[in-house]
């Protein structure tokens, strides 16, 4: 059936401990979440090619414009009902801090062979690679239940984002400067509800997306001379990227434009029935913060020398390495093999929990 409420994804109440699956699982989310993963992941392997090739930086920030505001929202959707009760708080810390302080630890420590910096210290308060999500995800969903009290959420939310694009005093601890700039997206995604993804998979939304999106890859392509693809990181103020103040407010709000229809064009074409890779969408957590690993070692071999003057052949083998290795992070095996620290069991560390298994 074409109709708008046949496509409503079924509702879900409570978000999982990382970055938001619901407890009743829908495919839908799932497909979702494997699918912006697997262009996380071909993203950080494109890196070290992007540079002077035109086409490969065109696809880069394309690509770049929109997979991390997908998940940011999809997150933002599974936020909503996070109340800051007891029992809410301590799935947040097992989900996102304890699985923060560790793999913190660990990129930190791996950093300083692959990044040829032996002195890096080991701090949790300037987030390596990967990790500034968990550190994001944390403050956006202890702050969620501040959003859904206001009466205009999101433009709060960007006016937040605008001022921090202008504030280069803001500093890098806890990488704050994406905490506030992609703050938006995870808005948007508290006030999102199942009739939206419904009204964003109608068949004539879909239609109308692939025209979009053309137009996209190919601004892409056009902005590349002319356009720092560092904006799209959220991670700096206007003046560190070496523009006026007034710069970042205004790019602010054009990429927050660009970034929602692209995330709308991308959820368009996301299946709503069960695939082969529905299952993956539960192991997100596992393929995110286990493949920076692998791109940073690939970074620092002669990999992408060996790869460079094969062109787009070489661009396509890593592409399909890149989705190959994400894919494998997101499989059961691995994910009972990783579980100890990527959802660790931390019961006795609360005094109910501790209290209930006398009990």
């Amino acid at each position: 059936m074409s109709t708008a409420t046949s496509t409503a994804p079924r509702t879900h109440s409570a978000p999982d401990k990382g970055l938001g699956a619901p407890a009743s699982r829908d495919a839908f989310f799932d497909n979702a979440k494997f699918l912006a993963i697997l262009l996380v992941a071909v993203g950080h392997v494109w890196e070290p090619l992007r540079e002077g090739d035109r086409g490969v930086l065109a696809l880069y920030m394309f690509v770049y414009a929109f997979h991390m505001p997908a998940f940011i929202v999809v997150s933002g959707y599974f936020s909503r009902s996070f109340d800051a009760s007891p029992h809410r708080v301590r799935r947040l810390v097992t989900g996102v801090v304890v699985p923060y302080v560790l793999f913190e630890t660990a990129y930190a420590l791996f950093t300083r062979w692959s990044d040829d910096d032996p002195g890096r210290p080991v701090t949790l308060l300037d987030p390596t690679y990967v990790t500034w999500f968990l550190a994001a995800l944390f403050v956006w969903r202890l702050t969620a239940p501040l959003w859904r009290s206001l009466r205009w959420p999101l433009p709060v939310a960007l006016g937040v984002a605008m001022l921090a694009a202008l504030s280069p005093s803001i500093g890098e601890d806890l990488d704050l400067q994406r905490v506030l700039q992609f703050l938006p997206y995870f808005v948007l995604g508290l006030g999102l509800r199942p009739e939206h993804f419904a009204l964003v998979r109608h068949p004539v939304v879909r239609v109308l997306s692939v025209p979009v999106a053309v137009a996209g890859l190919a601004a892409a392509w056009w902005a590349v001379p002319r356009m720092n693809y560092a904006w799209l990181y959220h991670s700096s103020a206007a003046q560190q990227l070496g523009m006026p103040w007034w710069a970042g407010p205004l790019m602010t709000l054009l990429l927050f434009g660009c970034g929602v229809a692209l995330v709308v064009c991308f959820l368009a074409w996301v299946p709503a029935r069960r695939t082969w890779f529905t299952a993956l969408g539960e192991g997100t957590l596992y393929g995110y913060l286990l493949h920076g690993f692998f791109m940073k070692f690939l970074a620092h071999t002669s990999f992408y020398d060996l790869l460079r003057p094969y062109g787009g052949a070489g661009l396509l083998a890593v592409t399909v390495l890149g989705a190959l290795v994400v894919t494998a992070l997101c499989t059961a095996p691995v994910r009972r093999l990783f579980r100890p620290v990527v959802e660790p069991r931390t019961d006795r560390a609360f005094r109910e929990q501790r209290e209930a298994v006398r009990r």
